[in-house]
């Protein structure tokens, strides 16, 4: 029987990507990711909840969070769950569940905060035809990002 394993986020960095370099030089990014959602309670009053996602990113896609994602900023990230299990310091088993990203498009402009088009960055074992397309094994930075810190005099 087939299965699928894919996971859809759009939110907001709870803090700016922790990027650790490996030996061979293979990138790893982790951050928390931000969704809420809004909701009348029995008593007709407004909540919100907010989830936590830990987001994991490989190789390109982690070069590029390290340069351009930073907290507060907005993203959308495709990738799939995965769930590791460990002891801790007293021995008890603990699990640990993370998203693993391999499609990446930022929603908010770096600096300024204001919404942009986005740009698609994406591993090299995702496709897609929207937005601009980053391949994890690529040196030179993605189209539509700036590579100095000029502001860009698009009208959008």
């Amino acid at each position: 029987m087939a299965s699928v394993n894919k996971v859809i986020l759009i939110g907001n960095l709870g803090k700016d990507p922790e990027v650790r370099h490996l030996e061979g030089g293979v990138a790893v990014a982790r951050f928390p990711l931000a969704t809420s959602e809004t909701f009348k309670d029995k008593s007709g009053q407004k909540q919100e909840k907010t989830e936590w996602h830990n987001i994991v990113l490989w190789r390109g896609l982690a070069e590029v969070a390290e340069k351009y994602l930073r907290k507060g900023q907005s993203v959308f990230i495709e990738g799939k769950i995965r769930t590791s299990q460990y002891q801790d310091k007293e021995g008890n088993q603990r699990y640990s569940t993370e998203i693993v990203a391999d499609n990446m498009t930022m929603l908010t402009r770096g600096e300024g905060g204001s919404s942009e088009g986005g740009n698609n960055f994406q591993g090299s074992a995702s496709t897609s035809s929207a937005g601009s397309n980053y391949n994890a094994g690529a040196t030179t930075a993605p189209a539509g990002v700036a590579q100095n810190d000029e502001p860009d005099d698009l009208p959008f």
